[in-house]
């Protein structure tokens, strides 16, 4: 009967353990343009972190932030990923979006490679530019 009551307790204090989450790392930026317009409150910024080695396949997100604006230009982001999910030999990059009402306004068009080696300077800086 004892031998039964010890091995509860030991289960128990083993479920009690904390498990161990593997670290974040992240990356933090900035959104800009160059157009002087204010945004309204209705905007709405995407960024994300994604995978974009294979051609012709969808870019894998690794991470997305994504809410309405507070303020205007720069647009401050924070993205975090599990290092694990890095893979030696692919590439990846940063995005960014702006919508007011549900329409597309601001994208950004050119690649902004990331390394997430912990290299990368930061704060970055994503341009967008406007959708005609």
């Amino acid at each position: 009967m004892q031998k039964l009551a010890l091995l509860g307790l030991a289960a128990l204090l083993g479920a009690c353990q904390t498990i161990q989450t593997a670290p974040k790392a992240s990356l933090d930026g900035e959104v800009f343009y160059l157009q002087r317009i204010a945004l309204p409150p209705t905007a709405t910024l995407s960024v994300s972190l994604q995978d974009v080695s294979l051609a012709d396949a969808p870019a894998i997100v690794l991470d997305e932030q994504s809410g309405p604006i507070k303020g205007q230009v720069p647009l401050p982001f924070h993205l975090s990923y599990d290092p694990s999910q890095v893979k030696p030999g692919h590439r990846y990059s940063v995005s960014a979006r702006i919508e007011v009402d549900g329409k597309l306004v601001f994208i950004s068009t050119e690649h902004h490679g990331v390394q997430l080696d912990g290299k990368n300077p930061q704060p970055l800086k994503i341009r967008v530019n406007a959708v005609r």
